[in-house]
């Protein structure tokens, strides 16, 4: 197959992926898509609770036309058995799987190369790191996981053009438009938890649901950083920036106050900023206060800026942490 055909291939395999995100955990969500003559045979993404595997699904739609098929894979796959199947690669193997392409590696020590090693000693054609950027981006959570053993976090802060998250006396709603405000409940959708500071849920009661036409069971767990006294049962509590690291989500929203957005900046746990502005000039508004930075040298590089987008008249910037 051409390379042509292999991006547009695993392009399709991270489309799937995306399905996932938010419900697959503790697994990551992973997407496969099966190609034989020409045309797609089996495809699938990781589901609910992180099984079946997306190998597994894709190989199932497949059936016998998997034998001599190209697998494409968004993360390279298992090399372990589980009490709940068998590891991917060796699934593939006895599908008669021709040739594995492969976007990224997987740090599980489980796995780590072993998946990949497993399927060229069988024979199959390996490839490996095509599109592997786009595929790590959607794997965030379970690879800040592998590497730094907590969740990964999205601070999202909707702020005008000055930079106020909200007027002087708190009064936050709305900065931004409706469309602006979907997109914050589709980030809610591909989230595992999303938590805000005490303060902001004494203040403004926030439902933290998702309000998009079909994705209402998709909305994660609630969690809030603070006192513990009078919350619902069904909110999670965490005293601390501790505890809220050590929980075993893949995907977290932190969506503020100015306390917590401050505290996770400082505490250096945000490994992606989501900045919703408004083309609004508040004047005096409340920004956020001191995250312990002693000298500007110090802010510079920390961040990379992905494509901004403007929905409405709200402008979108996304930022990940340089680590």
């Amino acid at each position: 197959m051409s390379s042509a055909d292999d991006w547009r291939c695993m392009g399709a395999a991270l489309a799937l992926a995306s399905r996932g995100q938010g419900l697959a955990t503790p697994n990551p969500s992973v997407g496969c898509v099966i190609w034989r003559d020409g045309r797609v045979v089996g495809r699938g993404h990781t589901q609910t609770g992180g099984r079946p595997h997306a190998e597994a699904m894709a190989l199932a739609q497949a059936g016998a036309a998997a034998r001599g098929a190209t697998a494409y894979v968004t993360l390279e796959p298992c090399a372990h058995v589980s009490p709940r199947g068998p590891g991917c690669a060796d699934s593939l193997i006895a599908a008669g799987i021709a040739r594995v392409v492969v976007a990224a590696p997987d740090p599980d020590p489980r796995t780590n190369g072993a998946g990949m090693a497993r399927l060229a000693a069988a024979g199959i054609a390996v490839t490996s790191g095509v599109r592997r950027a786009e595929a790590e981006a959607g794997l965030a959570g379970f690879l800040i996981r592998q590497r730094l053993g907590r969740p990964h976090i999205t601070l999202k802060l909707a702020t005008s053009l000055d930079g106020a998250i909200a007027m002087a006396d708190g009064r936050s709603q709305w900065l931004t438009g409706e469309r602006a405000r979907a997109a914050a409940h589709l980030e809610r959708a591909r989230a595992d938890l999303i938590v805000v500071g005490r303060g902001t849920w004494d203040a403004d009661a926030p439902r933290l649901d998702v309000r998009l036409p079909g994705f209402a069971a998709r909305a994660p767990r609630i969690g809030v950083v603070g006192r513990a006294e009078g919350l619902p049962g069904q909110v999670t509590h965490f005293p601390d920036l501790a505890a809220l690291a050590a929980d075993p989500s893949l995907h977290v929203l932190a969506e503020g106050g100015m306390g917590l957005a401050a505290s996770l900046l400082a505490a250096d746990l945000v490994d992606r900023l989501l900045l919703m502005r408004a083309p609004l000039i508040v004047g005096g508004g409340r920004t956020l206060g001191s995250i312990g930075l002693a000298d500007l040298a110090a802010a510079h590089g920390r961040w990379t800026a992905q494509p901004a987008i403007t929905l409405g008249v709200d402008r979108i910037e996304a930022f990940t942490r340089n680590r």
